[in-house]
């Protein structure tokens, strides 16, 4: 595969492609201009294309930290499992398990309501550990900053990421009365799912968590209800999971692979990632043939890549940590994200105060993908971001070309779908 650092061409059954770093834009090419690709320059190629070079959607200057959108609690950290890769040390919090108090959780509510752009959509979210273990204060404070928003021109809808064993009636119906997005972590059927996945009174979390959904199809199910299977190198082939965890009725399914686990076993190599790479592209393909037969089949980690590569999505940073989104531990601090909870070096602020500028400054100025040994010079950059702050922190960049061939398959994927579905974008 040639290697540009601005430009990405691909080929599918249908002919030659270029995708376009800079504003993530797909073209179509002439088999003249393909041929010739090898021996000519990049602002070439851009020429002979007719696109101007002097175009820029994206320059080095680092963002400036912009009004927050979303901030998560912690609200417990703690947790009812011991999950054998969880990267808070399978759910002991290195000894430091403790809940977020109401004093707390509605001064992040304030902080978030402050600290937000006029007529802003918000959005509110619910970690743990287990959030779910006290459920009470979560009933608090989404009604609390329910009634704040009625306040004000700004509007709030909520996310709970879950193990989904402690569901109840009331809970279900708090999910489908407001606006709530539900991750529910499970890793397939029952034998895969409790491998890993450990209750700590040694009973089967997916017999729970299959109750909790039961009791969510009764009482109420929220807006969206979507799974997060976690993957290890000895998951082996994806596709039976996907086509399992569609079938009990999630709105959508995605994959995460294990990149740091207290366990190294468990954790990718670079070279894990190539039959990972493999399972993956089978469940798209999969998708993408369900698709061309008008079917539903929501794979998540597909799709949204094809609403990204649709959208135009090119940024410089991975996702919102440390910008516009902000996560506050069972004291009220601030970090970049729920996944750099207590972490000093990602440390921004706290919810009485608020959150600190000059670190989030520094973070998004020393995190620009373009000022990123390695990733500069990457053509997937704009479309990855550098990478989970969480990851490259502990691991490097060991999934760099896993990603890259990910991204590839979806433009292949996009390209064709654009050619012979292009009404699935339309409600895109």
């Amino acid at each position: 595969m040639l290697s540009f650092s601005e430009i990405h061409p691909f080929t599918t059954s249908l002919g030659s492609h270029l995708f376009v770093v800079d504003g993530s834009r797909v073209y179509d090419m002439d088999e003249e201009i393909a041929k010739s690709i090898e021996v000519q320059s990049e602002n070439s190629i851009l020429e002979n294309l007719g696109l101007s070079t002097d175009l820029k959607y994206i320059d080095k200057a680092p963002l400036s930290p912009p009004d927050l959108y979303s901030i998560s609690l912690n609200i417990a950290q703690a947790c009812n499992m011991s999950c054998s890769y969880c990267y808070a040390d399978t759910g002991k919090f290195k000894g430091r398990a403790r809940m977020m108090q109401e004093e707390v959780a509605f001064a992040t509510v304030d902080r978030l309501f402050e600290e937000s752009t006029e007529g802003a959509s918000l959005v509110l979210g619910y970690m743990g550990g287990e959030p779910l273990l006290d459920k009470d204060l979560i009933h608090k404070t989404t009604k609390y900053a329910a009634k704040k928003a009625e306040k004000t021109s700004k509007k709030i809808r909520f996310s709970l990421t879950t193990n989904g064993t402690l569901i109840e009636p009331q809970d279900a119906e708090l999910f489908s009365t407001y606006p709530f997005t539900v991750s529910i972590s499970v890793d397939g059927n029952q034998k895969q799912n409790d491998a890993h996945r450990k209750m700590n009174n040694n009973t089967s979390s997916y017999e729970s968590l299959s109750k909790g959904l039961d009791i969510l199809n009764r009482y109420g199910r929220p807006k969206h209800l979507s799974a997060r299977a976690t993957v290890s190198p000895k998951t082996g082939k994806l596709l039976p999971i996907l086509e399992h965890l569609i079938s009990v009725g999630f709105d959508d399914v995605g994959f995460s692979a294990i990149v740091t686990s207290p366990i190294p076993s468990l954790a990718f190599s670079e070279e894990d990632f190539n039959d990972f790479l493999q399972y993956m592209i089978e469940c798209g393909q999969k998708t993408y043939e369900q698709i061309l037969e008008g079917k539903k089949y929501p794979f998540s980690n597909f799709e949204t890549a094809l609403y990204q590569i649709h959208r135009g999505t090119h940024r410089p940073y991975p996702c919102g940590a440390g910008a516009g989104y902000l996560s506050a531990n069972a004291e009220g601090k601030l970090f970049a994200c729920h996944r750099l909870i207590d972490d000093q070096k990602y440390e921004m602020g706290n919810v009485k105060s608020g959150s600190s500028i000059s670190s989030r400054s520094s973070h998004l100025r020393e995190n620009h993908v373009d000022n990123i040994e390695g990733c500069k010079v990457c053509w997937a950059r704009y479309l990855c971001g550098g990478g989970c702050y969480h990851e490259v922190s502990n691991r490097g960049r060991v999934a760099c070309d896993y990603i890259r061939g990910w991204l590839n398959f979806c433009l292949q994927s996009y390209s064709k779908l654009s050619h012979f579905k292009p009404d699935y974008f339309l409600k895109k």
